[in-house]
C-alpha cells in the first residue's frame, strides 16, 4: 500500500491530506495560531468543583473552562498533585522520580470533592479538543509520546502494542524496555518499535525524559494557567504516528513547513528524508494532486460508490446514521447476491468515510438485508479488516436481527465537515446542486452501465453547451478517451435548454435511454 502526505499551507492554516493507494482517507486542518492541541500539557487552576458530575472545571487559558472527570484523574492523582506543588515551591529539585515518595492511590468509586479543592494547581494534559458547546477534556495521566515508545510518569507498567502479534517479539521488547526504564516511569511500546534495537529505544527514551525535565523546570514558581509542553504540529505528529515503509511521498507547498518536516525526518528517520519534495507549481497543490476533486466527491450527505450504489450519511447530536442503498443500476442474478456485493463495497467506503470525516461516537449502519448467516459473518469480517487501518479506538458489533451494525469510534476532535454543494443559479439562487466538477464522473459511470446492459447500442449524449465544449476540448479529449477504452464512438450534442448538470442518453433511433 502506497501512502502520500500532501500538505497545503496558507497564511492562516495548514491542510494535510493523507492518501492511500490514490484514495483520500484522512483530511486534517490546523489553524496556524491555535493556542493548543490534543497532547499539550498545562499547569491549570481548578475553578469549579461539580460533585453532581463528579468532575471539576479547570482554567487553562481557553475561553471555556476545560472539563476533568474523576475517571480521567487516574489512580496516581495525589502523587501528581504532590509532585506539581513541590516542583512549584522548589522542594522537588529533580525531574527523576527514583527517590520521590508516592502518595496513596485514589479509589475508582471515589468522589471528586474528596480529592481536589477549588483554586488548587493541577498538572493536566488535553485529551480532547472542544467539541460543539463543550470545552477541552483533560486527563491527569500524563503521557509523552515518541515514535517508538510512550513515556508515562508515575507508573511502573510496561505495555506492548496489541498490533505486535509475535509473542517472541513482545517478550523481547518487554525485556529491552525493562533494562532501560527509569524507576517510577512506565513505558508503552508502540507498533513502530517492532524489530528495533535497544540503542534506538534508549535514544528516544532520553529525548522523552528531556521533555519531562523541561516540564519540571517550567513548574518552578510558575503561575497558572500556563502551557508547559506543546504537542508537535499536526504534520509532524502524523509522521510520528504513521511513518513506515509504505510512505512514498510527502509533498509540501510551503518552504517553512518543508524545512520543519525535513529537520524532523532527519531526527526520526534519516533514510526517509528523500521522500519529501517542495511543490513549486502555479496551481494549488491540492488541485494538482486531485485532492480537491476527492473532497468534492467524498463529503456531503450522499457518497456514491463506483458501482452506482450510494451511502446516505446523517448526523445528529446523539449518533451518526449511514444508510446503504443499491441504486437502480446495481443488479445481480438474485436479491441476496446483489445485497452481498453492495454491502461489501459499502463496508470499505464506510471505513474510509469514518476516517476521512473523523466521525466519532455512536455510528449505526443500515446495510441491505441479507438472509444468509454466512454472508452476515463475511460482512462483519470484512468490516473489521477495513477498520484495521483506522488508528482511532473503535468497537464493531455484529449485525442485529434488523440488519443494523453498530460501531463506536473514539472522538478527540470535532468532525470534519465540508459543504461541497454549489448554488444553483438557474433557479435564482434558491437551491443547491452537487459540485459541477463531478459531472464527468456521473457521465462516465452511466456510460459504463449502458455498455454493460446494452453492449451493442449506439449512443448519443445531450448536454449543456458548456459541458459539450469541456468534453471536446484538448487532445485526447473525453470523447476520444471513451472511444479508445470501449471502441465505440459516442456522439455529443449540445442543448441550450439544459441546466449545467442535466444530460440525457439516446440510442440510434433517438429514443431516450432511461437509467432510473
Amino acid at each position: 500500500m502506497d501512502k502520500e502526505l500532501i500538505v497545503q499551507g496558507t497564511p492562516t492554516r495548514v491542510e494535510i491530506a493523507l492518501v492511500e493507494d490514490q484514495k483520500l482517507v484522512e483530511l486534517h486542518q490546523q489553524k496556524t495560531k491555535t493556542n493548543f492541541s490534543v497532547g499539550d500539557i498545562f499547569l491549570g487552576k481548578i475553578k469549579k468543583i461539580m460533585p453532581s458530575l463528579n468532575a471539576v472545571f479547570v482554567d487553562i487559558g481557553h475561553r471555556k473552562d476545560a472539563f476533568l472527570h474523576y475517571t480521567d484523574m487516574g489512580p496516581k492523582l495525589r502523587t501528581v498533585m504532590k509532585f506539581t506543588e513541590d516542583s512549584i515551591q522548589g522542594k522537588q529539585q529533580t525531574a527523576l522520580l527514583d527517590s520521590f515518595d508516592f502518595e496513596p492511590e485514589i479509589i475508582k468509586t471515589g468522589k471528586v470533592d474528596q480529592v481536589l479543592k477549588k483554586n488548587e494547581n493541577i498538572l493536566i494534559q488535553i485529551l480532547k479538543e472542544p467539541i460543539s458547546t463543550k470545552g477541552p477534556r483533560l486527563s491527569c495521566e500524563i503521557t509523552i509520546p515518541g515514535r517508538f515508545i510512550v513515556l508515562t510518569p508515575f507508573s511502573n507498567t510496561i505495555a506492548v502494542s496489541k498490533k505486535v502479534s509475535s509473542q517472541e517479539e513482545r517478550k523481547r521488547l518487554q525485556v529491552l524496555v525493562e533494562s532501560i526504564r527509569p524507576k517510577n516511569f512506565g513505558i508503552i511500546v508502540r507498533t513502530a518499535a517492532e524489530g528495533k534495537k535497544v540503542a534506538d529505544l534508549h535514544e528516544e527514551l532520553k529525548e522523552l525524559l528531556d521533555k519531562w525535565s523541561q516540564i519540571h523546570k517550567q513548574l518552578y514558581k510558575r503561575q497558572q494557567p500556563a502551557k508547559l509542553l506543546s504537542e508537535l504540529d499536526k504534520t509532524s505528529s502524523i509522521l510520528r504516528d504513521m511513518l513506515n515503509d509504505d510512505f512514498t511521498n510527502i509533498i509540501v507547498n510551503d518552504k517553512e513547513i518543508f524545512d520543519n518536516i525535513q529537520d524532523y525526518l532527519e531526527n526520526i528517520a534519516p533514510a526517509k528524508k528523500d521522500i519529501i519534495s517542495l511543490y513549486k507549481g502555479k496551481k494549488p497543490v491540492f488541485d494538482t494532486y486531485g485532492v480537491n476533486r476527492q473532497i468534492k466527491s467524498s463529503f456531503g450527505k450522499t457518497a456514491t460508490l463506483p458501482s452506482g450504489a450510494y451511502l446516505v450519511i446523517e448526523s445528529t447530536e446523539a449518533m451518526h446514521v449511514i444508510d446503504v442503498n443499491s441504486g437502480p443500476k446495481m443488479q445481480r442474478k438474485d436479491q441476496e447476491s446483489t445485497a452481498v456485493a453492495v454491502n461489501l463495497e459499502a463496508a470499505e467506503e464506510i471505513a474510509r468515510q469514518l476516517r476521512l470525516r473523523d466521525i466519532g461516537g455512536l455510528i449505526v449502519i443500515d446495510f441491505i438485508d441479507m438472509r444468509s448467516v454466512e454472508n452476515k459473518a463475511e460482512l462483519m469480517k470484512q468490516m473489521k479488516e477495513w477498520m484495521k487501518r483506522d488508528t482511532a479506538q473503535h468497537t464493531i458489533l455484529p449485525l442485529s436481527k434488523f440488519g443494523l451494525m453498530q460501531i463506536t469510534r473514539q472522538r478527540v476532535r470535532p468532525e470534519v465537515k465540508i459543504d461541497t454543494a454549489e448554488v444553483c443559479y438557474t433557479c435564482n439562487g434558491t437551491g443547491k446542486v452537487n459540485p459541477t466538477v463531478l459531472i464527468t464522473d456521473d457521465i462516465v459511470r452511466d456510460i459504463e452501465y449502458i455498455h454493460q446492459s446494452r453492449p451493442k447500442t449506439s449512443l448519443r449524449i445531450e448536454v449543456h453547451p458548456y459541458v459539450n465544449a469541456f468534453l471536446k476540448q484538448g487532445f485526447p479529449n473525453f470523447q476520444q478517451k471513451w472511444w479508445l477504452k470501449n471502441q465505440r464512438w459516442i456522439r455529443i450534442t449540445a442543448n441550450g435548454d439544459f441546466s449545467l448538470h442535466e444530460y440525457k442518453f439516446y440510442d440510434k433511433n433517438n429514443d431516450e435511454i432511461k437509467l432510473y
